[in-house]
């Protein structure tokens, strides 16, 4: 099969499966949704009350995560049910390849989606901000939109390659909704400075425009895309040894 029938045909399966494609959609109308209401409603008090300008502006990105990795997880797991997984491999035997072709569509179609949801969120926010807004030229804002697109399609990368070594979504989202949402806050006051390099945190040091202590905000994003990568290697292996 040509390389772009190929990845034509994971599009197509995103795009028809209900769950997939609907928390594709997800990260960046959940982003609008919740940037309108929260800062039409308390914005302007929360950016009176100082920290970071440029973090505060992302702070809706807490919820476009959720959604990123709802797409990794559920994108793949259509792959578990039915069957679907040896129908894909009987149109292309070579797994490897089959597995890469459907980490590209979906490390694109997350991008497109991330850097929408990041630019949306800063620039719709900041028109209900009055004299407390800030534009792309603050320092540190342009970073931060490109970053938050990157920082999301690295969870949703995380999620897949997870759910392709768990087979399960559920298991997937029942665990890295948790764990970023409470998990990561508990080990962060236990321990310390190293709770800086957890996939959620590490990522989020890009969306700030003076990071606190840890790797930095490139380093940070890096640090989660080696989180990523990791959780595909895994991804891939089982893949390649397990049967359909």
């Amino acid at each position: 099969m040509p390389v772009t029938a190929l990845l034509h045909s994971e599009w197509i399966k995103i795009r028809s499966v209900r769950a997939s494609y609907g928390s594709l959609l997800a990260v960046f109308v959940s982003t609008l949704a919740i940037t309108l209401l929260v800062f039409a409603t308390v914005g302007r008090a929360e950016a009176d009350n100082g920290g970071d300008t440029v973090f505060n502006a992302f702070y809706v990105i807490n919820f476009a995560q959720i959604a990123a990795i709802s797409f990794g997880a559920t994108a793949v797991s259509s792959e578990y049910t039915g069957g679907a997984l040896r129908v894909s491999l009987s149109a292309v035997p070579h797994r490897s390849r089959f597995y890469a072709s459907k980490i590209a569509v979906m490390a694109v179609a997350a991008l497109a989606a991330g850097l929408a949801a990041g630019f949306t969120t800063f620039l719709v926010g900041q028109a209900f901000l009055g004299e407390y807004a800030i534009g792309l030229g603050e320092p540190g804002a342009l970073r931060a939109c490109f970053g938050a697109g990157i920082y999301l399609t690295a969870m949703a990368l995380f999620a897949a390659g997870l759910t392709f070594l768990l087979r399960s979504a559920v298991a997937v989202i029942s665990l890295l909704v948790p764990f970023i949402l409470i998990v990561s806050f508990v080990v962060g006051d236990i321990a310390g400075g190293a709770a800086a390099y957890l996939p959620d945190r590490a990522g989020q040091q890009v969306l700030y425009q003076d990071p606190p202590e840890g790797p930095g905000p490139w380093a940070g994003l890096a640090v989660t895309l080696l989180w990523a990568a990791v959780s595909l290697l895994a991804g891939w292996w089982a893949v390649r040894r397990r049967d359909a």
